[in-house]
């Protein structure tokens, strides 16, 4: 181990009195805290609160340390150690040690886990702890994106995994917030954790997530400080937050994005000719105008967020809005008026909206869509069971292409619900992961995105701003692109 890349260096906050309950207006409650398991935007709001990984995301989208006070790399590049602070305990009291990294590596590439994470790792060839505070990881060959994706390896206690079968319904981490109560469709209490690693932090006694389904009643109630904080408000109640008094409204491009997601198995849907006619009948200008207020850019495989990597929208020829020609392609294709079931859910009023004017704009060009709004667990395991025909639904994006790409569009996905077969996208996926020189990663994912624009199982539809909403007397909160919610353990109430 002789390439020392950096150290990080821990800058020590001054003491901070916690004081106070956060009060959080949240659409939905966790689908499951298990960080291993849960995919939604609900379950992360809650678990990114109580568990850590080696090392996280800024609002920069820069890595920090986490966990891993420093990392150095081999010569070779394939061998990366990581140095663990010293004196961190669980929720629990027990104290963390590398053993558990290993663990909860490997509990994430079981099968028997089924985690949307392991696509992430499978570059990895070992994973051993040196000693109680160092973990090295092996890789099978040289693996690009490595670092970018080990965030989301969140760290977690074996005896506690052991105890409860899965970490759905409990969670003991290392975070700034201990679980102390939830209510179902009510609330979540966190409370501080006094031992937690970083000095000062967090800066409020507790965060209470408050499960309030009604984007008025969220926005009534931040207007009036019953709520202090709403994350991701929807754009019609961002309007109306606009220059409200007593209330601020931050925003930053989001990467995560609105989709028409396909299932490739389906006739006749698996005729990439349909779903380049599908691109086609949608007018992504229209549902930015009517869905977003404005505040948001028609999307293509990557966000434009990833300045360094998305491309410009206008590459795509199927991205230009023309009912006629979907309908001259479903022609030739044999599927003129097929009938399309697309399956959604009503706790997020974007995904909503994007669902019915694509259902629309469908049925102009002659698909005649039908729209079947689920209950969000049920929409979650129709997803994870690829049992539709087409959803629209959120998806997340990564600060690396291949965090987001690989998993959803490679033939062994851990995310590909949509049972996408492309043995040339499988190909330049792999490639994007092995070359490790910028330029040659960018070539790499610029034809990805030509490739998957029109051809794909997914019709991007839009990335939005992402508006975070709190009152006046709320300090120290950034936003962060990819919807993370790290920065609450900074927060002060005044």
């Amino acid at each position: 181990m002789r390439k020392l890349i950096f150290l990080f260096l821990l800058v020590l906050g001054t003491a901070v009195a916690q004081s106070g309950t956060l009060e959080i207006a949240v659409d939905q409650q966790p689908v499951g805290l298990d960080p291993h398991i849960a995919t939604a935007f609900s379950s992360r709001n809650v678990y990114d609160q109580i568990y850590d990984g080696l090392l996280e995301v800024n609002a920069g989208l820069q890595l920090e340390p986490a966990l891993a006070e420093s990392f150095s790399v081999s010569d070779d590049g394939l061998t990366y150690r990581f140095v663990l602070r010293d004196g961190i305990s669980f929720h629990n009291g027990r104290a963390l040690t590398s053993e558990d990294v290993v663990y909860s590596y490997e509990r994430v590439m079981a099968e028997e886990t089924g985690s949307p994470q392991a696509s992430r790792f499978t570059g990895v060839a070992s994973v051993i702890a040196i000693d109680d505070r160092t973990v090295e990881f092996t890789l099978a060959e040289a693996f690009a994106p490595f670092l970018a994706n080990v965030p989301n390896l969140k760290i977690v206690p074996q005896e506690v995994v052991e105890a409860n079968g899965d970490l759905q319904q409990v969670a003991v981490g290392t975070g700034p917030f201990v679980l102390k109560e939830f209510v179902p469709d009510t609330f979540f209490l966190l409370e501080a954790n006094p031992n937690y690693y970083r000095e000062g932090q967090p800066g409020v006694a507790a965060l209470k997530f408050n499960v309030v389904a009604d984007s008025s009643t969220r926005a009534a109630g931040l207007r009036t400080g019953t709520f202090h904080f709403v994350p991701a408000v929807d754009f019609a109640t961002a309007e109306i937050l606009r220059g409200q008094s007593g209330v601020t409204l931050v925003g930053t491009q989001d990467l995560a994005y609105s989709l028409l997601g396909i299932n490739t198995t389906r006739p006749p849907l698996n005729n990439a000719v349909v779903r380049e006619a599908i691109n086609l009948a949608i007018d992504r200008d229209e549902i930015v105008e009517a869905a977003y207020f404005g505040n948001a850019l028609p999307g293509g495989p990557l966000s434009p967020g990833l300045t360094d990597w998305a491309l410009d929208t206008g590459e795509y020829s199927c991205y230009r809005h023309d009912a006629d020609a979907a309908r001259e392609l479903l022609a030739n294709a044999g599927a003129e008026g097929f009938e399309l079931e697309i399956i959604t859910f009503g706790t997020m009023q974007i995904v909503l909206d994007v669902a019915q004017i694509v259902q629309a704009q469908l049925k102009d060009a002659g698909i005649d869509a039908t729209l079947t709004v689920e209950e969000f667990g049920n929409f979650v395991q129709r997803w994870r069971n690829s049992d539709f025909d087409a959803f629209v639904s959120l998806n997340g994006g990564n600060i690396d292409p291949d965090g987001y790409l690989f998993r959803t569009f490679h033939s062994g996905g851990s995310t590909n619900v949509f049972k996408y077969d492309n043995v040339a996208i499988d190909a330049l996926l792999e490639a994007g992961r092995i070359n490790t020189a910028s330029k040659t990663r960018q070539d790499v994912y610029s034809q990805i995105q030509r490739l998957l624009a029109c051809d794909g199982p997914i019709a991007h539809v839009a990335y939005g701003t992402l508006f975070t909403a709190h009152r006046d007397n709320v300090n120290g909160f950034q936003p962060v692109p990819d919807r993370s919610l790290r920065y609450l353990r900074t927060v002060t109430l005044e």
